[in-house]
């Protein structure tokens, strides 16, 4: 049976494998209604869960976490001699799209904007003809109560979603995937920016900035004075700890920042959490 396995990257752990095998298996989760989410990790949600261990589990008890950002996939593979693709959020949203669209599966999108929302159901009916999309809910920017989460469960649930689309931000999402995770009968993969990429608010840097893991000098040229903490400290601290990482492996004591992997996760769908509504 084929299986991913996860790496340990500074405290944090990566499914290990190419793009594509990313998306099938996203694909088979879903198709067999497991509820489960992804983390798509890039260097402010590395730091976060370095600085926060409730959120480190979070993200470590995801089903997969892929490497989302550039310097995480160089992490990766520098420090356990891997050859990893890039699995970003960016990517897997049109991917999962296009997979959904083959295999007949649903999709729901959950977070954002209601104009946003509209721009990705507008334009994923002209690239996706044959799509469906189960559903589409802006949640107030509060958190949500008890009874609340339960109403959104069910309702996810009674439109026999397959795939459950997610843009609250980090960490935001990720601990709502969790708290969902259980309770939502569906595969819940974090998407944040993704959103606004794909609806076409938002505009991706250059592929040889990202080639360069430069992505986050072009947003932070685009949004100065929401992203600079985000980026030039964040970025820092993740250097820091990228280096003393590197150290402790050369010096033959990995500890919590290199770390071997973990077991891997199988791509058999197993139990699901529950009896969902076919889509």
């Amino acid at each position: 049976m084929m299986a991913f396995r996860k790496e340990r990257v500074i405290g944090v752990d990566l499914s290990v494998g190419p793009f594509a095998e990313h998306v099938r298996a996203f694909a088979a989760f879903g198709k067999a209604h497991r509820s489960s989410y992804v983390c798509c990790v890039n260097v402010h949600m590395c730091v976060e869960a370095h600085r926060d261990p409730a959120f480190a589990r979070v993200v470590n008890e995801a089903d997969f976490a892929t490497a989302d950002g550039m310097p995480m996939r160089k992490a990766l593979n520098v420090l356990h001699k891997l050859r990893q693709e890039r699995v970003a959020g960016n990517d897997l949203m049109p991917a999962l799209m296009a997979e959904a669209e083959q295999q007949g599966l649903s999709i729901y999108l959950y977070g954002g904007e209601q104009p946003v929302l509209d721009a990705i159901v507008a334009r994923a009916a002209r690239e996706f003809p044959r799509l469906r999309i189960a559903g589409a809910w802006s949640p107030p920017f509060r958190p949500l109560t008890e009874p609340e989460l339960a109403e959104v469960a069910d309702r996810i649930n009674a439109s026999g979603a397959h795939l459950v689309l997610v843009s609250l931000g980090c960490p935001k999402q990720e601990k709502w995937m969790a708290a969902m995770k259980g309770r939502v009968n569906a595969l819940m993969i974090g998407l944040g920016g993704a959103f606004l990429l794909y609806a076409g608010v938002d505009s991706r840097a250059p592929k040889w900035m990202r080639d360069l893991s430069l992505e986050w000098a072009y947003r932070l040229v685009l949004e100065p004075r929401r992203l600079w903490k985000r980026y030039l400290v964040t970025n820092t601290v993740f250097l820091w700890l990228f280096f003393k990482a590197l150290v402790l492996k050369w010096s033959g004591r990995p500890g919590q920042t290199g770390g071997r992997g973990t077991a891997p996760i199988p791509l058999d769908p197993g139990p699901l959490a529950g009896t969902p509504k076919e889509g």
